[in-house]
């Protein structure tokens, strides 16, 4: 057993692909073995907490961060559904700073992303319903919270129609722009 390690336009962000193990009965995989991430490179990741979101078609959540020192790490995966994944660079002094990446997942794929800290991340359900998990490399922490606004033009994020309106929460609909906005990282 084993992964796989993709690199991605955006230094740092992950595609990792699990050996998948099936047949009429249906399928086996190892959603993290740190042994196995080791081998990838990635041995050096520590989670803290796992994540579970249910929503529906239509829903975006995002774009979300938490500022250090209670920066996370986190490791992606869609366990039912499919979703259009993005992740937004806001490392000020990168070379990359406000760039963005999308990634269609789906849970039959069984691919994972893998976002460091200093990335605002969000998702787009794109199926009926979705269960989306993440693990964490550190504890949720409230003061912490922040977020880049969603539909950004400057981002020009490729959201999906998805055949309904978006629903965002109104938290979500209160983050700035990223010109108005100062990163922590």
């Amino acid at each position: 057993m084993g992964f796989r390690k993709l690199e991605t336009s955006l230094p740092g962000i992950i595609i990792i692909q699990p050996d998948v193990f099936g047949d009429d009965r249906g399928f086996f995989l190892e959603l993290h073995n740190q042994r196995s991430f080791a081998e990838i490179g990635l041995g050096h990741l520590q989670f803290v907490q796992d994540n579970l979101s249910s929503s529906s078609r239509g829903t975006i959540r995002g774009l979300h961060f938490q500022a250090p020192p209670h920066a996370q790490g986190k490791l992606i995966t869609v366990l039912q559904g499919h979703v259009l994944d993005v992740a937004v660079d806001i490392r000020k002094d990168s070379p990359t700073y406000g760039k963005c990446i999308t990634a269609e997942m789906k849970a039959e794929d069984h691919t994972m992303l893998y976002i460091p800290e200093g990335f605002a991340h969000g998702f787009q359900v794109l199926s009926e319903t979705c269960l989306f998990h993440y693990k964490c490399t550190n504890y949720y922490h409230h003061g912490s919270e922040g977020g880049v606004k969603w539909d950004d033009p400057q981002l020009a994020i490729p959201w999906r129609n998805t055949g309904t309106e978006p629903t965002i929460s109104g938290k979500d609909q209160k983050h700035p722009a990223l010109a108005d906005f100062v990163s922590p990282f």
